[in-house]
């Protein structure tokens, strides 16, 4: 059955690119490596900006703070790695780069690093001021390292060592195909119907898992390579979501997880999904159903932008970075930014296709973050008895389109789990397996930003790094902090806590904002409907009863 599946997959998407094959000529005539020519003068010119343009204001607050060029190193890399064990043999090689050899020993990760000399060097001087694990920080979907461009200096206040990197398959990085080995995520059933009716959701598991080693395990070569013991990790949209995966396998080597508004934590709920669709109007209905046809055929919006006309695609991205991104007024910047995304997904196709393999249409996971976050373990000593997991920081924009009350939920559930942890006496505890504690979670909402939230507001998504890095005492007094949020059950043992004289760490900030507060602070679309709907219904409810 999952043989059968597989077969009708491919030839569904086989059929649907041989009706695009003809459109995908329009493009055809431009060569390789005149893209990644361009590609890399794009980079450039934006790591041209991160060093001139977002430097921060000198600070006097705290003597480390220093924004100073003289300290600083800006340089581009790339950093062989092992090829990951999913990968076919037959499609090893790397799409984009010249390699005569058809057994490929390696393939290459590229990126930027940035360094602060002077703070490495007042760390190594202070133990008490010390410099948090190097960061790490993974893009988005079809984004790419210098989507952090704007961040990079910032950052380097509280970070003595950077590391942005292309994802393998995207950007500078080799781009190997994107055809997989299974990974067996399920346990061998006597039961044949058990089995058959398991069939689907094991292939699915199946598809998920091989699709996040591919990312998992080029990750962890680079990491071994730069001999990096610890890294503060933090992944935006999708680079959040593989950023998760990475921690469940290598949790030893994570000293914080920052999710930057990542995608496939909740769960999806079909009747919720049927009813915002339904509602809106027939074209933007007609729209929807279309592209998740293409999505569910394995059709990527890199395909589809490739198969389009020069002229068509070059005006959906600077449409795209014009209405995406309001904040960038600049013409040079916007023409920069469109180039680089606009090369970066003009390659041949490589890390995209993990689209589908690893969030259904909707972009709802297919093994939601929600279930698994708190069961990541502790990557430190059980000392204390364990009382601290891996701290995990949710970072959303106001007006993100990503459902904010999964980072509550997430701390809802390892609240609750922290609550049976602390109610399990010693000795059964002790007679357990997997003893380390739920992760800490925490969640802040970053103003005037949307899902793009490092390029939206950049100063404020750089405070909330830093609050969550535990760097708060730098930020200088004048600068714009981001909000924290609590979910119900958080606020109310922080407030029992409170009232009987004991400490409850529940958050970062000594001020900080409830559910109800979250509520009225994220304006994202898809939150608006859905408040609309309930107060519809509400109302719906309240006339019904006034006319019994």
């Amino acid at each position: 059955s999952t043989h059968r599946s597989q077969q009708s997959n491919s030839r569904s998407l086989y059929r649907m690119k041989i009706i695009m094959f003809p459109f995908s000529l329009f493009t055809s005539s431009i060569k390789i490596s005149d893209r990644i020519e361009s590609l890399r003068d794009a980079e450039s010119k934006l790591l041209e900006f991160a060093k001139t343009r977002f430097v921060p204001s000198p600070s006097n607050h705290h003597p480390h703070s220093t924004c100073s060029s003289h300290h600083h190193s800006f340089e581009l890399f790339d950093t062989p790695i092992a090829p990951p064990s999913v990968v076919k043999d037959k499609n090893k090689k790397c799409q984009v780069f010249d390699d005569d050899e058809d057994d490929v020993e390696h393939y290459s990760l590229h990126g930027v690093k940035v360094v602060n000399q002077q703070l490495l060097a007042s760390s190594d001087d202070d133990v008490s001021s010390s410099s948090p694990a190097p960061l790490v920080l993974l893009h988005g979907y079809a984004n790419g390292s210098l989507y952090f461009y704007r961040n990079l200096h910032g950052l380097s206040k509280f970070f003595g060592q950077i590391y942005a990197l292309d994802m393998l398959g995207w950007g500078l990085s080799s781009r190997p195909r994107f055809n997989l080995h299974l990974q067996h995520t399920h346990n061998s059933n006597d039961d044949d119907d058990a089995a058959n009716n398991n069939d689907d959701n094991s292939s699915n598991n199946d598809k998920v898992k091989s699709a996040e080693q591919f990312f998992v395990e080029s990750l962890e070569s680079w990491r071994r390579h730069h001999n990096l013991p610890k890294m503060t990790l933090a992944g935006h949209s999708m680079g959040g979501y593989l950023s998760v995966a990475y921690a469940e396998q290598y949790p030893q080597h994570v000293e914080k997880l920052i999710l930057l508004s990542p995608v496939g934590v909740p769960q999806k709920v079909e009747e919720e999904d049927t009813q915002r669709v339904s509602s809106m109007p027939f074209y933007v209905r007609a729209l929807i159903h279309t592209v998740r046809a293409m999505f569910n055929r394995g059709i990527t919006p890199g395909y589809f932008l490739r198969s389009l006309p020069h002229s068509k695609s070059r005006d959906m991205v600077n449409g795209y970075i014009t209405n995406r991104l309001p904040a960038i007024t600049c013409e040079e910047e916007q023409q920069y930014l469109g180039e680089y995304l606009y090369q970066n997904s003009m390659l041949p196709g490589s890390g995209e296709d993990c689209l589908c393999e690893i969030l259904t249409a909707g972009a709802f996971a297919r093994v939601p973050l929600i279930d698994r976050i708190p069961e990541i373990k502790s990557g430190g000593s059980d000392e204390n008895n364990g009382e601290e997991g891996l701290e995990v920081h949710f970072v959303y924009g106001e007006n993100d389109w990503m459902d904010y009350r999964g980072g509550l939920d997430v701390q809802r559930l390892c609240h609750e789990k922290m609550q049976d942890r602390r109610t399990t006496t010693t000795t059964t505890r002790s007679a357990e397996t997997n003893q380390s504690p739920p992760p800490k979670v925490f969640v802040h909402g970053v103003r005037n930003a949307g899902h793009l939230l490092m390029l939206d507001n950049y100063q404020e998504f750089n405070a909330a790094m830093a609050i969550a890095a535990g760097r708060e005492e730098d930020l200088p007094p004048g600068m714009s902090r981001s909000v924290e949020f609590v979910c119900d059950e958080v606020a109310a043992a922080a407030a029992a806590a409170n009232a009987e004289g004991t400490t409850f760490r529940s958050s970062r900030k000594k001020v900080v904002m409830t559910e109800k507060d979250a509520a009225n602070f994220f304006r994202g679309g898809r939150f608006n409907r859905r408040e609309s709907q309930q107060q519809k219904d509400d109302d719906t409810v309240i006339v019904e009863e006034k006319k019994e």
